[in-house]
């Protein structure tokens, strides 16, 4: 556990009060700025907190503070504490609360029908079981199998949505993506072969053939004649 000073800016106050050590020094040892260490000398900061004397908390000695004293150069050492405490470190599934424990077989159940991806030290993370559970909820040998109904860890506080999605993202990682079943719609590429070529409109104020017309008024005229003649 790392050495730090308990309540730095109440430890300020005592020394401003108690010692004559300058506001450098404080400020070195409290982790303040040295303008902010004068203003606590002079009211205008931290009026409302009571100082704390380090040297009953174990973090300072008198011997430490004289020689500091003597010597506005010389810095404070922070005493090392008599009782160290290692940092607590989580281990193995995480803690679920007593009134949302009923619920976690429902949310084991609908993360196996939902997202069968998911390993069963993803499950294990997500809402706090064992695999044992797991896997006796996937082979419907639990207990209490007839009554569970699969419902979703968000939804019922187990999990959070950000830590569902960043474990599903893992788990569908490298995985080939499913290909569709039954009827799906052809690629572009395939739908224009099929459709025909629209037909092109007929212009229909396109202009006569002058020529082809008064061929057909002269064919006429000649018929006409020859029957006449007979």
């Amino acid at each position: 556990m790392a050495n730090t000073l308990l309540m730095p800016k109440a430890t300020a106050v005592w020394l401003v009060d108690n010692t004559a050590l300058s506001f450098e020094q404080i400020a070195q040892f409290c982790g303040l700025h040295p303008l902010e260490v004068k203003a606590i000398a002079d009211g205008e900061s931290a009026q409302g907190i009571k100082g704390m004397d380090p040297i009953m908390t174990g973090q300072l000695t008198r011997d430490e503070i004289a020689r500091a004293e003597k010597d506005p150069n010389q810095r404070l050492k922070l005493s090392d504490p008599k009782v160290r405490v290692p940092e607590s470190k989580r281990k193995g599934p995480r803690y679920t609360p007593l009134s949302k424990r009923q619920d976690r077989p429902n949310a084991i159940l609908w993360l196996v029908r939902n997202h069968p991806e998911l390993k069963d030290a993803q499950i294990s993370r997500l809402v706090g079981t064992t695999k044992s559970t797991i896997e006796q909820i996937r082979e419907r040998k639990h207990w209490n199998s007839a009554n569970l109904q699969p419902m979703d860890p968000v939804t019922l506080g187990l999990a959070s949505q950000i830590d569902l999605d960043m474990e599903v993202n893992r788990a569908s990682r490298g995985r080939e993506q499913a290909q569709p079943v039954g009827d799906t719609l052809l690629p572009a590429a395939l739908t224009e072969r099929l459709v025909p070529a629209p037909e092109k409109p007929k212009d229909e104020d396109a202009e006569l053939d002058a020529n082809a017309v008064f061929a057909k008024l002269s064919a006429l005229k000649s018929k006409d004649t020859d029957t006449d003649e007979e």
